[in-house]
């Protein structure tokens, strides 16, 4: 039972993680573990603020400590106390018959494209995608996802759609946002658009990346329903999603690869060494191409 509950809490601070480190503004540290909790600290413009999560037999406890007139403490407990609300939301909320479910892949890697995908979900093609394993692209090996995209591609190939930014066309259109969540927003909204262009659907579930709403053109379906969840992968739609946007990112890193150009995934120092290599050997278009350079790495090239 302990162990159940180390391993929520755990969850629960990596999701926080991964809210937070979306808010580009902010310097999030790698989670640490402590005896009885996990920790991390976020940082902005010499401010701090640590988030703790504490777990043992009474359950799981989320704690913020810092200056609590602070902007950065009334930022960070805004976000955490919506995403705690978000839980609570989704154990209440049941899995429509059909809908439309999105995720990205790419948003946390320094070199590659930002990958979005919608796939369009009803009762038969639920089946069918329990049946073959479908399941969070986080939980899968490379192989295990590549195999099931062809599967899922082959099934269901009017289900579904897939946008690419590559990087030069996510640098080229980052100054328009100047922020990753509303690139996000927009990026989600043309992919389901699209979807809806072929399938009529009344609901949308996505994988929670933001506190903004979706900018979807009304005009397509004046009754549609946008549900963002953290881990919304858990929902078959958005599972099918995260699967076929990462297998757009395996192939990608695999074409440079058959290029000659072996590129680390993340944002690790490994990545670091790998752009200084590449703007030292090819030059600093070269990494235009191939790594998405509002990251706070290039500050540091």
């Amino acid at each position: 039972m302990t162990l159940i509950i180390d391993q929520k809490a755990k969850q629960k601070i990596e999701d926080y993680k991964n809210s937070l480190s979306s808010e580009e503004n902010f310097n999030v540290s790698p989670v640490i573990k402590k005896q009885y909790h996990y920790e991390l600290t976020v940082s902005q413009n010499n401010v701090k603020v640590k988030l703790l999560v504490y777990f043992g037999k009474k359950g799981i406890k989320t704690v913020l400590q810092g200056n609590t007139e602070s902007s950065l403490y009334k930022k960070v407990n805004g976000l955490i106390n919506d995403q705690t609300e978000l839980y609570f939301a989704e154990e209440k909320f049941s899995e429509p018959e059909s809908y439309i479910g999105t995720d990205e892949s790419g948003k946390g890697d320094f070199f590659g494209p930002l990958v979005i995908a919608a796939f369009f979900v009803d009762k038969s093609s639920h089946f069918i995608l329990s049946k073959m394993g479908v399941r969070d692209s986080k939980d899968l090996t490379e192989f295990q996802i590549l195999k099931l995209a062809k599967s899922i591609k082959e099934s269901f190939p009017n289900n579904y759609k897939i946008i690419s930014i590559s990087p030069k066309k996510y640098n080229d259109l980052y100054p328009k946002f100047n922020n990753l969540n509303k690139f996000l927003v927009w990026a989600h909204s043309k992919a389901i658009e699209e979807m809806l262009k072929i399938k009529k659907c009344d609901v949308v579930i996505t994988d929670k990346f933001s506190k903004r709403n979706l900018t979807v053109d009304m005009k397509l379906n004046g009754n549609l329903k946008v549900f963002q969840f953290t881990k919304g992968e858990r929902y078959k739609g958005v599972a099918a999603a995260s699967i076929l946007a990462r297998e757009r990112m395996v192939n990608w890193f695999k074409t440079q690869e058959k290029n000659g150009i072996i590129l680390p995934k993340g944002s690790s120092d490994a990545v670091i060494d790998k752009a200084s290599e590449i703007i030292k050997h090819f030059g600093k278009q070269k990494l235009y191409d191939l790594a998405k350079l509002h990251f706070k790495i290039s500050k540091k090239l």
